[in-house]
């Protein structure tokens, strides 16, 4: 007899970690595939580093090949299911179209940048969801610094020094903390930039950074921002944005080459081709992660609305620190049905969170007790690495290296501009990732 087949759909928190524990659980009594439109496992929570080039994009990547023993990888992004059939349909990298079949299927395809019907954001703004994303704005930030430099005209040197971040989550908050630093290390090496102030601005629509967090951490995280010069601007969003300048809410205009859009995620377009049930956007599952009607079909993480015990009535939050711990689950559930072990229901505790705000700042809150400057740093690289499923040794040896000397300032125009475009997030793909920087 054939051993039964579980495709994964999705290598990101979810996925991978839903992978990972069935390959040790279920080894021998079922193959295993994951379809992934990357071959690498994506950290996510220091992409903001790479940004600020801190750290080595290859750090961050943990090779599916050697983190998932026993497990197919099929290169591919996933549009297509055939419930009645039990097969996915995916097209490869080269472009060309196959199908998988499934005894059971864990869909765990992650989130996408969430776009707001704002004229010319589309066009003219940067997402933040994977390497391609972080490479290109490390080298973007590079050269409007250089551009700004080489031109007589003021103006146009105060446009390329000014940088306007949509999006004070978890995300934008970093992503702003690292640009920061690294466009001021960048000016000091620009002695005609001596006089012209580098500008960051962060927006959000909500009354406080990191909406959601406990107001002692948010006001660390403004406080941190505000004292280094980034202008925290809330209640107020972008109205319009063009090819050299925003036109925000309050009715400002600033002339800036440099949006950045971190506002944040949606489920990847997959959900919807499903034709499965959803609420709010996101699959309907029960509380053992299981797809109604379809107890062979789980899904977890970002593609799921798994009911929230804490909060009845309420779907879990779309972040790392559930993708993970339904990742899990969903191994365990469907490892139970092969014999090892039960099936049990979706239940977590909420164990803080990190926020790294770049230098020796951070703000933390692990197991809800507030902590804030070195001690707070010491905690989040702490949980980082201890998360990290490989390349920690990589990871600190840059941060070593970073905290004795400055940060690279080369722009290698690696990744063009019309490959990452900000409605897909990864050239020609969707990464599947979670966004929020909580601890597993």
């Amino acid at each position: 007899m054939t051993r039964p087949h579980v495709v994964i759909v999705g290598a990101g928190f979810a996925g991978f970690h839903a992978a990972r524990r069935l390959s040790r659980l279920a080894r021998g009594r079922a193959d295993i595939t994951v379809v992934n439109p990357t071959d690498y496992f994506l950290y996510l929570p220091l992409l903001p580093e790479v940004t600020g080039g801190v750290l080595d994009p290859r750090h961050v990547a943990a090779p599916l090949a050697g983190a998932l023993p026993g497990v197919r990888l099929v290169l591919g992004e996933v549009d297509e299911l055939d419930v009645a059939r039990r097969q996915v349909g995916y097209r490869n990298p080269t472009g060309r179209r196959d199908r998988l079949g499934y005894d059971r299927l864990v869909l765990a395809a992650g989130s996408v940048n969430k776009l707001l019907p704002i004229p010319g954001v589309a066009d003219h703004a940067h997402g933040f969801r994977g390497i391609p994303e972080a490479l290109y704005l490390r080298d973007h930030l590079v050269r409007q610094l250089e551009l700004a430099d080489a031109t007589e005209d003021r103006a146009e040197r105060a446009a390329r020094c000014t940088f306007v971040v949509v999006g004070a989550g978890y995300t934008g908050t970093e992503v702003a903390a690292q640009g920061q630093l690294l466009t001021g290390d960048l000016a000091r090496r620009h002695p005609r930039l001596a006089d012209v102030p580098i500008r960051w601005l962060l927006l959000d629509t909500a009354d406080q950074v990191l909406p959601g967090m406990p107001p002692r951490l948010s006001g660390t995280a403004a406080r941190v921002l505000r004292e280094r010069g980034v202008e925290v601007v809330l209640g107020v969003s972008v109205a319009e944005a063009t090819a050299t300048g925003v036109r925000l809410t309050d009715g400002r205009s600033l002339a800036t080459h440099s949006l950045i859009w971190c506002v944040g995620v949606r489920p990847d377009p997959l959900v919807e081709a499903t034709g499965l049930p959803r609420e709010h956007g996101r699959l309907t599952v029960d509380e053992y992660l299981a797809v109604p009607a379809h107890p062979e079909i789980l899904a977890c993480g970002d593609a799921a609305a798994v009911p929230d015990p804490q909060h009845p009535g309420r779907a879990t939050p779309m972040t790392a620190q559930h993708a993970v711990r339904q990742g899990r689950l969903a191994a365990d559930n469907i490892a139970a049905d092969y014999g090892t072990g039960r099936r049990r229901p979706y239940r977590h505790r909420d164990l803080g969170f990190v926020v790294d705000l770049g230098g020796w700042q951070a703000a933390a809150a692990p197991l809800q007790v507030p902590l804030s400057g070195v001690l707070a740093r010491a905690v989040t690289r702490g949980y980082h690495l201890a998360a990290l499923p490989a390349g920690r040794a990589r990871v600190a040896t840059d941060w070593l290296l970073n905290a004795l000397g400055s940060r690279p300032a080369v722009s290698l125009d690696l990744v063009p501009a019309a490959a990452v475009p900000l409605e897909t997030g990864t050239p020609e793909t969707v990464q599947p990732a979670e966004e929020a920087r909580c601890a597993p």
